[in-house]
């Protein structure tokens, strides 16, 4: 059957847009019944999850009340404090917490009217579970109270309080309560209420409490034993007395982390161009190069009157400063040769502002191009002009070198200790044990990025076997991390030396002064350096010398806008680090 056109494509269109609403419509009914079926599933489950708890609260009811507690636990007792359980082809994990609790009904603490406060037993049945959605759980409180009149539970109290950086209570902390030297040994966990505190009663009397302190995301905190390595151990694992109350304070807040990059210094590099083939020749105009010169084209025995060549880009990512261009040319009578420098592109000028006489081009050789913006002109091009008055007379140049600083550069695979502040004890000879003490490798990429760090204030400690000696960093050693926060931290290293001095100038407000002139002297050793941009001056291969031995350095630093400083009695002995503080004039 003939249709005509406009019906055939009518046809087509009806055809997509129905099977785009029947699409639709069955996505809607697909997302539908996976709902459904996650519904009666979850309910399903928490059905299983609510029996369960009600067992273990029906069970704990027909317990006497001296035999209501949990293994590991306090109070002491037979029932498991954790479980796993099928039922219905459900997995499920129930735990059970009992505690001792004071009933403010006769007082609190030492406001109780009969001094009893393990009044009676909280109970709290949990039931967990994996759903479709993630984890589900549910909680059965109950309480359990002793017949008759209530009567002391020989022991003591454990109050834990938790608190972050800023000694403010840190809630919902996970409390861990270790004791293996009792019977029944005692494993349990409590976690800190609204106002960052967990309290247990009943406490059975008896040292080597262990407390370890966690929560998700935040950091650790914990007591300690002691032993042959750490004999004095800060803090100590607790010990509880008789109706006493035993305090504990542990501070924890949000992990960070530190990156440590390691670099070689910044050092002087020289691309030169020897004209050797014109490898670093990007154009010319009216020269040849041959035999290792460049020179004007020689025509049926005549020169022109002038030429040029222009080079290619001299640039690097790591450039810091331009320094010196320099150049070897012959220029016979009646010749000159014209050198400037270029943008990038080879077609803009570098301004007179930044290099004064370029735009008329320089005729002696070297000159100082350090005022040169790396900013502004991240990459120069040479251009020679050469020219002659005598068509039969060329000038001609050999080579021509333009010397920039570069770096730092990664420096790979460097070990490193990076130790914290905080200390959990001392050794028998009095040696200080930290909390954080760790040996790394910075990597193949010359990074690592240390993850989960306490907040602390840290030091990079590069040891001699590593064969580097730290000549300059832009945050001074310790440098502070704070809670919840990420820090990098660059170390610049020189090739390790018997003796070194490295030299930070700071302000009376920490702040680092770059470009200042520091000056080292002792005896016929005299050597300036000035202070990198990161404030930091470093002397390598010195011979020792101290204040006691006579031989002990001089130093004077200035700056322009500060006082002079000076002192007569720097030691200088394997890695000697000092610190100078500038003060405004």
């Amino acid at each position: 059957m003939w249709f005509p056109r406009g019906e055939r494509g009518s046809t087509l269109l009806d055809a997509v847009v129905g099977t785009a609403l029947m699409l639709v419509v069955f996505v809607g009914i697909a997302g539908a019944f996976r709902l459904t079926v996650m519904a009666v599933g979850n309910n399903k489950a928490r059905a299983g999850a609510i029996a369960l708890a009600n067992e273990r609260l029906e069970f704990i009811r027909s317990l006497s009340y001296n035999a209501v507690g949990t293994a590991g636990g306090i109070p002491a007792g037979a029932l498991a404090q954790v479980e796993s359980i099928e039922l219905n082809d459900v997995p499920y994990t129930r735990r059970t917490f009992i505690s001792y609790e004071d009933d403010p009904a006769d007082g609190l603490g030492g406001a109780d009217e009969n001094g009893i406060e393990t009044d009676y037993k909280a109970v709290k049945s949990q039931v967990s579970w994996n759903g479709r959605d993630g984890v589900h759980t549910i909680e059965l409180l109950t309480r359990v109270s002793p017949p008759g009149i209530e009567a002391s539970v020989p022991g003591g109290v454990l109050a834990i309080e938790v608190v972050d950086a800023a000694l403010l209570p840190v809630s919902n902390a996970e409390v861990e309560v270790v004791n293996t030297t009792l019977v029944p040994t005692i494993d349990l966990t409590r976690f800190t209420d609204e106002n960052g505190k967990a309290t247990i009663l009943g406490v059975p009397p008896g040292a080597g409490y262990q407390i370890t302190v966690t929560k998700t995301g935040y950091s650790t905190a914990r007591t300690y034993a002691a032993n042959a390595t750490n004999t004095n151990p800060i803090p100590a694992h607790l010990a509880v007395a008789l109706d006493t109350t035993t305090a504990g304070t542990f501070a924890i807040d949000r992990v960070s982390e530190k990156r440590i990059e390691t670099y070689t210094p910044v050092t002087t590099a020289t691309t030169t161009e020897t004209f050797s083939g014109g490898a670093g020749t990007a154009s010319t105009s009216n020269v040849t190069i041959a035999g290792g010169i460049v020179a004007l084209t020689e025509t049926a025995g005549e020169y022109p009157f002038e030429g040029t060549f222009f080079s290619n880009v001299v640039s690097t990512s790591t450039l810091v400063a331009w320094k010196t261009l320099s150049w070897d040319a012959n220029t016979p009578s009646g010749t000159a040769l014209y050198i400037q420098l270029y943008d990038s592109s080879g077609t803009t000028l570098v301004s007179d502002s930044q290099l004064p006489g370029n735009s008329g081009g320089f005729t002696m050789s070297p000159i100082n191009v350090s005022g040169v913006s790396t900013s502004t002109y991240p990459g120069l091009v040479v251009r020679g002009r050469l020219t002659t008055g005598n068509a039969s007379t060329t000038p001609s140049v050999d080579a021509w070198r333009l010397s920039y600083d570069s770096g730092p550069h990664p420096l790979p695979n460097v070990s490193f200790t990076l130790r914290g502040a905080k200390t959990i004890g001392t050794t028998a000879g009095g040696a200080l044990i930290y909390k954080y003490d760790s040996t790394h490798s910075s990597g193949a990429s010359g990074s690592l990025l240390i993850q989960n760090l306490e907040w602390d204030a840290y030091t990079v400690i590069v040891p001699d076997t590593s064969g580097y000696d730290i000549s300059s960093a832009c945050a001074p050693q310790p440098e502070t991390l704070t809670p919840n926060s990420a820090q990098t931290t660059r170390i610049i290293l020189s090739p390790q030396t018997t003796n070194s001095l490295l030299v930070d100038v700071k302000t009376s407000a920490g702040v680092v002064i770059p470009n200042a002139s520091v000056r080292l002297t002792r005896g016929g050793f005299d050597v300036t350096r000035t202070s990198d941009t990161c404030g930091n001056a470093f002397w390598s291969s010195l011979s020792a010398g101290s204040v006691g031995g006579g031989n002990a350095y001089t130093i004077e630093a200035s700056a322009s806008g500060y006082q002079t400083f000076n002192s007569t009695e720097v030691n200088v002995s394997g890695t000697s680090r000092l610190s100078i503080i500038l003060n405004s004039l």
